[in-house]
């Protein structure tokens, strides 16, 4: 393995600083004043304040909004930072490395420990020296060098989101599926809180299907997700001097992109499809790299039901992987919020239903002309009209839908 001595600013700890996003507000475009105006809400909201103080703050599953000041990670930062990785993509063709990189920080983890950081994952440990030391991590400093500047700029992410911000950006890079993400991971502080080595799976295995099975077990992960994992390998190539697999080079590798050599599973080595179980299951190129670990997902009985779907079916693979993906990314990872929160932006789910006061008929019973000009008029108080929708905004929602209840209630009793 190169010396590290180069990668020095690398591998210090450099302080986070926690993230001066605003905390997640509710602001209504509507008075109480103006709710007691109205002739259907008096009695059903105006004593329920404590429910609205309730929907204003709580969140289910993770934000898409500004997290809390105390989260570990900027998100915007985090957005910015995932645009350079997209630029660094582009110049230095280093998607296999990202990935691997994210895969090896995350994939220490042993859910059979309890406590953080002592069961390993994503955490951000393998920034330091001693874990990047380890047999299974050889080349991966190559990828700590290149994030470092990244880092450096970015002062509010953490290295845990970072590494798998970069996983993720690279799969998606290459022509893969989105990955369900969220971030707000806490980084280790020393070195003393790195892993033990040897967590991590071997290339040539004397029983390929049962190291497999012990080390992404451990993880929590079970045969359909070792497989869909697997299939990443239609990224990248082996190199011997790091892994001791794989020829010094190719056809396919002799001339890059990148730095030339090594031996890749699949011909298009930078392109995320599902060429990596066809070139497995044919075995026609002998320039194409198949590990034990590789042939036995065509043995194995359980490991083979799942390879042959893939290979048939890139839809399939591209679902089951995004999924999996972003599971093993959150392994052993604490959040901060302990929710994490996404980098998504919800406005891309469309845009508000518009209003038709048809919709509100029992299905029994339709409602008069006069009763919907009277549910109309109601919505349109709040500021929405049947061609400027309201934005979103749980608690004038729930409002609305709980007094179209009660008049659909006092029609059926009448």
């Amino acid at each position: 393995m190169a010396s590290l001595s180069t990668a020095a600013a690398a591998t210090r700890l450099l302080p986070s600083a926690s993230t001066s996003a605003a905390r997640l507000s509710y602001r209504s475009p509507v008075s109480l004043g103006s709710l007691r105006s109205s002739p259907l809400l008096p009695r059903i909201f105006l004593p329920q304040k404590s429910t609205a103080r309730r929907l204003s703050t709580g969140r289910i599953g993770y934000s898409t909004a500004s997290p809390p000041k105390c989260a570990a990670s900027d998100p915007e930062q985090l957005k910015s930072a995932r645009e350079d990785i997209k630029e660094l993509l582009k110049t230095k063709f280093c998607h296999p490395i990202m990935v691997r990189l994210g895969w090896h920080d995350a994939g220490t983890y042993n859910k059979n420990i309890e406590e953080w950081p002592q069961r390993g994952g994503a955490n951000g440990s393998l920034r330091f020296e001693i874990e990047l030391k380890h047999g299974a991590n050889a080349g991966l400093v190559n990828a700590l060098k290149l994030l470092q500047p990244i880092k450096d700029k970015y002062s509010n992410v953490t290295y845990a989101d970072l590494f798998q911000l970069a996983s993720a950006t690279a799969i998606e890079e290459a022509g893969g599926p989105k990955i369900p993400m969220k971030y707000g991971r806490v980084d280790v502080s020393g070195p003393e809180q790195c892993p033990e080595e040897g967590r991590l799976p071997d290339a040539g295995p004397p029983s390929p299907a049962s190291h497999l099975r012990d080390v992404f077990y451990r993880m929590g992960l079970n045969d359909e997700e070792i497989v869909a994992l697997s299939g990443a390998h239609t990224l990248g190539r082996s190199r011997p001097d790091r892994s001791g697999w794989g020829k010094p080079e190719t056809k396919y590798t002799k001339d890059g992109p990148g730095a030339p050599g090594g031996q890749s599973w699949t011909a298009q080595w930078l392109q995320f499809d599902n060429s990596y179980f066809k070139d497995i299951k044919e075995r026609r190129d002998e320039d194409l790299l198949v590990l034990p670990t590789d042939a036995v997902l065509f043995e194995d009985p359980s490991f083979k039901e799942y390879s042959e779907k893939y290979a048939a079916d890139q839809n399939a693979f591209f679902k089951d992987y995004a999924e999996a993906h972003a599971k093993l990314s959150n392994l052993g990872a604490k959040f901060n919020p302990a929710e994490g929160f996404s980098l998504d932006d919800s406005s891309a789910k469309g845009e508000p239903e518009k209003f038709v006061a048809a919709k509100y008929s029992t299905g029994k019973r339709e409602l008069s002309d006069a009763m919907k000009q009277k549910i109309r008029a109601e919505y349109e108080g709040f500021g929405g009209s049947p061609d400027k929708p309201l934005k979103s905004n749980y608690f004038l929602n729930i409002m609305i839908v709980v007094a179209v209840l009660a008049l659909l209630s006092s029609l059926i009793v009448n």
